[in-house]
């Protein structure tokens, strides 16, 4: 994929050795509620937007049971065209806080789903893979029967919207957009040779299995480019990662990172036959841009890319405001746009 820069793991505390911990399989597990360690201070009422979509439709939060008797835990919110968000490792819906409050307020309907093993959805043992998370996908969109949906995916969540857009049933996918993904594949191999080594997996995987609570609060530097000179540290934001990783189950997140890191999206990249938007900042010390969004750009037939200099891993969050503006634009296209491949570099503040 190229000879980008190395995501900057190491900025967490991550050491390039291979330590592994050998984690037993067994049956599916339930998911249970954890505290967070952090104090708490009281919070104003949810502001529900006056006269928006929240008003017109439901604001319904809900699981379905999958083929194999796994709970998947969804937001499903208002009316119109439907956006369906998926999220990154390890994380879950609520992730999308930002995106699902501007466009429920834009009129659109707003679908937000923990992947099998985070957040709330069941706390599994086994299928913590890329294949049985677009199965679930899959499963969740036909139970909502969702026609003509825009399907937007975070890093982790980027490589299943790939997948998931050239596997769904005619009609479902209207366009997709990739945030920061993944694609087009991670760990560095001799097909790959600018990947990253996979030692720094290993280390991830050794730390999330040995002490998860403060590798997910050193983790939120790099993530959030808190690292950064300058940076504005919102201790809010970094406490919410922090929440949401800790409400996953370990095993499943454990897994979860040989599938964000040694999956291969090259052929399902190639066939991806919906309009489709990258998005990527340049300052993303998670998944470097130069191997991740500017190279799935050159794979994507009629591909959209943006990329956003200084912006860091998590800028959904970060940089709410402008990626939701960049979200509503490419939702909402000028008349007569045909499609076709277009790059444009973002000038913002760093």
């Amino acid at each position: 994929m190229g000879t980008g820069t190395q995501p900057c793991l190491l900025a967490a505390g991550v050491q390039s050795d291979h330590g592994h911990n050998p984690l037993k399989r067994a049956g599916r597990l339930r998911a249970r509620n954890c505290q967070s360690a952090f104090p708490l201070t009281p919070l104003p009422p949810l502001f529900v937007p006056s006269g928006s979509a929240a008003t017109k439709g439901s604001l319904a939060m809900s699981t379905i049971t999958t083929r194999d008797g796994t709970e998947i835990f969804y937001k499903d919110w208002g009316q119109g065209q439907a956006l369906v968000f998926h999220h990154g490792w390890p994380l879950s819906a609520d992730d999308w806080d930002a995106q699902l409050m501007f466009f429920l307020d834009q009129g659109y309907r707003v679908i937000a789903h923990d992947r099998c093993g985070h957040g709330r959805s069941t706390q599994t043992a086994v299928g913590n893979d890329m294949d049985t998370y677009v199965a679930d996908a899959v499963e969740l969109t036909d139970a909502l029967d969702l026609r003509d949906a825009v399907h937007i995916g975070h890093s982790t969540g980027g490589g299943e919207v790939a997948r998931y857009v050239v596997q769904a049933k005619p009609g479902r996918v209207a366009k997709a957009v990739l945030i920061s993904a993944v694609a087009p594949l991670m760990v560095e191999i001799d097909a790959n040779p600018g990947g990253t080594p996979k030692a720094v997996f290993d280390e991830v995987r050794r730390r999330t299995a040995a002490n998860r609570a403060q590798f997910f609060v050193d983790f939120t530097l790099p993530f959030y480019g808190y690292n950064r000179d300058g940076a504005e540290v919102k201790e809010g934001v970094r406490r919410n990662w922090w929440r949401q990783g800790m409400m996953g189950g370990v095993k499943a997140q454990y897994d979860c990172i040989a599938a964000f890191s040694e999956t291969d999206f090259t052929e399902d990249l190639k066939r991806i036959e919906v309009p489709t938007l990258v998005m990527h900042g340049e300052d993303d010390q998670v998944v470097p841009f130069a191997d991740a969004g500017a190279f799935s750009a050159k794979l994507i037939p009629g591909v959209v890319l943006k990329f956003y200099p200084g912006f860091p891993h998590g800028m959904p969050t970060t940089r709410a405001e402008q990626i939701n503006a960049d979200l509503l634009a490419w939702a909402s296209p000028p008349a007569g746009w045909r499609g076709g491949i277009r790059a444009s570099r973002c000038h913002a503040d760093p």
